[in-house]
């Protein structure tokens, strides 16, 4: 056989590692923004149309690029960042391996503008498919404006597996918040379709992340800080009565970059133990500076993972350090040995007015008169014999007057010899006919001919509720409830665009908006089934369910809707239901189209046949 192994093409090579770096548009502005960053820039705008399918524009003021270091920025491996192995471990920049402007150019066409500030022109370079096709000099500003057009216009394939323009958009909000909460000096804008989306000037880090949140942000935010030998920790920490089920206020940042960490989310986890709802997520904005020797960057393409060199001590720091600054600001209740409880107000004054004290004065009194003192005291004591003996006098008459009123009749019982009633008298009346009752307060046990039926009350409610919302969705809207007071809800910029997109749905299953504000919802109107209270509930677990991706098919996106919104709507186990509740379960399961199963395929009742109990007792 003849010689196999060749060495690919460059444009060849560089598509390939295109799908470890570029995944989607996402990705591309992850990379541009960085490097917008480590170019010293202190004002960065993103142009996005179509989601970045269209176009990708980054524009920075950086200190720019020559014409010689612009053309070798776009060869794989060429990078300012490093220039030895060992820099791999003492790394301050975003990047350092020299791939992403090579990735990009290989799978779009890219127009690149940079300036020096001490030139008079600067260099304008075209790619497209790792192909330059012209550098000329050109007209600029001071740093680089960079644009992605055709986002995988040459692999048709990895184009069509991208999602929707919503989604696509939803995860590059991401990165962009991302980027902008780890450098809060700097002033980010972002503009997709021609509206502004996001302005974001330099500020400090606590007003970055309420100008991104909203204004509401400012009130839930707990702060950290811990300084050590290994670490030093800086943020913020939401108040549990804030926490919410999605998982869409949660960042680390380990040198001012981005990670993803379990290890380290176990750990805030941990510290909120106790203080959380069932299912609720605390958000934090943590900042942990570390020596660069003591942490691994390389270890992932996008680079959202570490490996730390003592990971244990971390999250024992993280932990008290967050348990230390709630009970700081009085979040979690604490223990105060040195406090003394004496000084602490009554509980039965501490709504009381203060008042100024009445001081009387006898002024008649004179310390001198001792035969004036005498008689005043022998007076006293006459007066306080004299209410003694009356009040004696009165109790011992109550004795010998209204004695019908003052003994209450009394009424002996005596049990009777003989055995009136039946043992299993009574539980054979319950049980008579086609009776119905609650088991552990999960079951409904119905009888039926040949024996009984075991129901499952959640998962049956589950399935009713589910195709009595597609009917709503499909068919015919049901009705709202209009409320008294319109009820406002604080959501941050990717939420409130979830429930923008979901919003159709929602007004057919009953919901009434009167606004959607860039970072409040106002509802004045709720479907007949739930409680007022329970909204807030019902939409963070709404969003919980869609928080990775919405469907494309609307076939999709309504199946999925109908199951999140009866799995919350649905009576959990363990609540406690009338006769007449548990009737209405019953009739209303036996009506739907698929009674034996719930929406997640799962079993809604077994049967016990009469066959089955007798052999038990053989």
């Amino acid at each position: 056989m003849g010689d196999i192994i060749q060495l690919l093409p460059d444009h060849v090579a560089n598509q390939i590692a295109a799908g470890e770096v570029v995944q989607r548009p996402a990705s591309v502005v992850k990379e541009l923004l960085e490097n917008a960053i480590d170019a010293g820039a202190t004002q960065i705008s993103l142009v996005l149309k179509d989601a970045g399918k269209t176009l990708i524009q980054v524009s920075d003021n950086g200190k720019g690029m020559s014409a010689t270091d612009a053309r070798l920025s776009f060869e794989r491996h060429a990078t300012s960042k490093i220039k030895r192995a060992e820099d791999l471990f003492q790394l301050t920049t975003k990047g350092f391996r020299g791939e992403a402007l090579a990735s990009i150019a290989a799978i779009a066409q890219v127009e690149l503008k940079s300036k020096q500030e001490q030139d008079e022109l600067g260099t304008c370079i075209k790619i497209k498919g790792s192909e330059v096709e012209s550098q000329e000099p050109c007209v600029t500003q001071k740093g680089t404006v960079i644009g992605v057009k055709n986002l995988f216009f040459n692999i048709p394939a990895r184009r069509n597996f991208l999602k929707s323009n919503q989604v696509e958009t939803r995860h590059v909000i991401d990165e962009f918040q991302r980027v902008a909460i780890a450098h809060a000096q700097i002033g980010f804008s972002l503009h997709h379709n021609g509206n502004e989306l996001f302005n974001l000037p330099a500020t400090n880090a606590r007003q970055r992340i309420v100008h991104i949140f909203g204004s509401k942000t400012n009130e839930k935010l707990v702060p950290v800080s811990e300084e050590t030998e290994l670490i030093n920790i800086e943020g913020f920490v939401g108040k549990p009565a804030y926490a919410k089920r999605t998982r869409s206020e949660q960042f680390f940042f380990v040198n001012n970059r981005f990670i993803k960490s379990p290890y380290l989310h176990h750990a805030v986890n941990a510290a909120f133990e106790g203080l959380l709802p069932d299912k609720a997520q605390p958000s934090y904005f943590l900042f942990l500076s570390i020596d660069p020797k003591r942490i691994d960057i390389n270890i992932h393409p996008t680079k959202t993972e570490i490996k730390f060199d003592d990971e244990h001590a971390l999250y024992a720091i993280l932990r008290s350090a967050i348990k230390h600054s709630l009970g700081q600001f009085n979040v979690a209740p604490i223990l105060d040995f040195e406090r003394d409880s004496s000084l602490d107000t009554p509980y039965d004054l501490s709504k009381k007015e203060v008042q100024v004290p009445q001081i009387e004065v006898d002024r008649n009194f004179n310390p001198f008169d001792t035969e004036k003192q005498a008689a005043s005291q022998s007076a006293a004591k006459a007066m306080a014999f004299n209410r003694h003996t009356a009040k004696k006098n009165v109790a011992w008459e109550a004795l010998y007057t209204q004695i019908d009123e003052q003994l209450p009749e009394t009424k002996i019982e005596v049990e009777s010899e003989e055995v009136t009633g039946n043992l299993f008298g009574q539980q054979q009346q319950d049980l008579s006919g086609d009776s119905v009752f609650q088991l552990q307060k999960k079951y409904i046990v119905c009888p039926y001919k040949n024996g009984m039926l075991l129901i499952d009350q959640n998962r049956a409610h589950t399935r009713i509720l589910y195709e009595e919302l597609l009917r709503n969705i499909t068919v015919k809207a049901a009705v709202s409830q209009q409320l008294l007071f319109p009820l406002s809800l604080q959501y941050n910029a990717i939420e409130v665009d979830m429930l923008s997109n979901l919003r159709e749905h929602l007004e057919q299953i009953g919901f009434i908006f009167d606004s959607i504000d860039t970072s409040e919802v106002s509802i004045s109107g709720i479907p007949t089934l739930i409680n007022e209270s329970e909204v807030s509930i019902l939409l963070d677990q709404l969003l919980a369910d869609f928080e990775h991706e919405i469907p494309d098919s609307g076939f999709l996106q309504t199946d999925v809707f109908a199951k999140s919104m009866a799995r919350s709507m649905a009576v959990k186990n363990g609540s406690v239901l009338a006769k007449e509740e548990q009737l209405a379960i019953i009739n209303s399961l036996f009506a739907c189209k698929e009674p034996q199963i719930c929406p997640n395929n799962k079993k809604v009742f077994v049967r016990l046949e009469v066959e089955d109990l007798e052999k038990n007792f053989r």
